[in-house]
């Protein structure tokens, strides 16, 4: 710690004196208290906690002394459980507050937690408190110099990022998904035979962004989606907060994969000439040019759906790794014994799919994920046995880690619907005014 004196420091939560020496601020798992460790000022104290006294080393915070008990509870030992005869969204509350999350609370905990969610539809976020969230008209007070010019950056910000925030918002993303949909459309259209036979081009010559095609009625269409998501990608950058952390998003850089091929394809035209080797060769320009597939994506700033997915990935990762693991090594086991029973051994009837096992793998996984293409099985009885029973491991070893998955999938789920939900609220109270 950079600011105040003394060996400890005392925390004093609701009444509640909690003594700790500064090493152990440093790395303390709540992430509100480790804050403390770096202030280097009174000030920066203050965003932290809400009164210091500077003679005893104090940090004062007026918060529910028996919450933070049971979330001290945790710290020591690793189990977050609900303070008996609490609501579960206050206590919720307590733990976004000093930096927990929903997924530290003991899985019983959990089940409360969503069904009282799912009842209410109610979620807090750490970065938006509950009593900002509710604040209106009513609680604004004098605004600082500059105030005016910072509301209409975030009523820009929130009519590109939200579509729900206002009626230009909604306006926005509806011409965003038809410009998508268009581009999307043009693209299919485009692989057509029919599409290319009046033209008399083959794929190679088709791929190449000429003179000529610029012209045509798919080149001009194209012309216009990449010119509006373009001037769509550099104004949410401009009125960005952050600009490092809005390159870092993954649907910033999906954005900027989907429109650098264009651009790129274009440059190579105007400096290497439509007739050079590369132009013939048109593979580069091909992969470039179907990379606009990934428009698709920017679809989910508009749905919830797609958020919430992309959401469940994002927090679900390690039962993601956990299950790939569990496919890999059940691919390496029956891949294995079935190479052997197939063809290893020496029956007289050799199944040549099996040859190796590699190619046993193909057949593992397909089997394991109840596909079953039929391109290969197995001819010998040890081999269907060996097929039963890697069937029957796969749906139990997929089913594992599914609980896990659908429990985080129905609470990004609420958590987003009531972010939606907010949003129309806020447009409603628009309307009213």
């Amino acid at each position: 710690m950079n600011f105040g004196r003394g060996p400890s420091v005392v925390l004093n939560v609701g009444g509640t004196r909690y003594s700790f020496s500064r090493e152990v601020l440093k790395d303390f798992p709540l992430r509100r208290v480790s804050r403390l460790h770096g202030c280097l000022s009174e000030q920066d104290v203050l965003e932290v906690c809400d009164d210091y006294d500077r003679e005893r080393n104090e940090y004062f915070f007026d918060r529910h002394s028996e919450a933070f008990g049971f979330i001290m509870l945790y710290v020591r030992h690793g189990h977050l459980r609900f303070v008996p005869h609490m609501c579960e969204l206050s206590f919720y509350n307590e733990m976004i507050y000093w930096g927990l999350e929903g997924s530290h609370l003991d899985y019983c905990c959990q089940r409360r937690l969503d069904d009282r969610m799912s009842e209410t539809c109610t979620y807090y976020t750490a970065e938006e408190p509950p009593g900002e969230a509710a604040s209106g008209p009513e609680g604004k007070g004098r605004r600082p110099p500059g105030a005016e010019g910072g509301k209409w950056l975030e009523r820009m910000r929130r009519t590109f990022e939200e579509p729900t925030s206002s009626v230009a918002a909604q306006v926005l993303a509806t011409v965003s998904i038809l410009f998508v949909i268009v581009s999307m459309v043009v693209l299919c259209a485009s692989t057509l035979p029919e599409w290319r036979a009046p033209e008399n081009r083959s794929v190679e010559e088709q791929s190449r962004y000429t003179a000529e095609s610029v012209r045509e009625p798919s080149g001009i269409i194209e012309a216009i989606c990449i010119g509006w998501f373009t001037a769509e990608c550099i104004v949410r950058f401009i009125v960005s907060k952050n600009k490092c952390e809005f390159v870092r998003r993954p649907l910033n850089i999906i954005d900027l994969l989907a429109i650098t091929p264009y651009y790129i394809s274009v440059l190579m035209t105007v400096f290497t000439g439509e007739n050079s080797q590369l132009q013939r060769a048109g593979v580069t320009l091909r992969v470039l040019r179907m990379m606009r597939i990934f428009w698709v994506i920017k679809l989910a700033r508009h749905f919830i759906g797609l958020q919430t997915l992309g959401l469940t990935l994002k927090r679900c990762y390690r039962e993601m790794v956990m299950l790939l693991v569990f496919i890999c090594v059940a691919m390496a086991i029956f891949s294995a014994l079935s190479q052997l029973l197939e063809n290893g051994l020496d029956l007289g009837t050799k199944n040549k799919d099996y040859a190796s096992i590699p190619a046993a793998c193909w057949w593992v996984i397909i089997s394991m994920t109840t596909v079953g293409y039929g391109d290969m099985c197995p001819i010998t009885v040890p081999g269907r046995i060996l097929g039963g029973i890697c069937v029957v491991s796969g749906i139990v070893l997929l089913a594992l880690p599914i609980t896990f998955i659908y429990h985080s999938f129905v609470q990004c789920y609420h958590e987003l619907k009531f972010r939606s939900a907010r949003y129309s609220r806020s447009l409603s109270a628009e309307f009213l005014n």
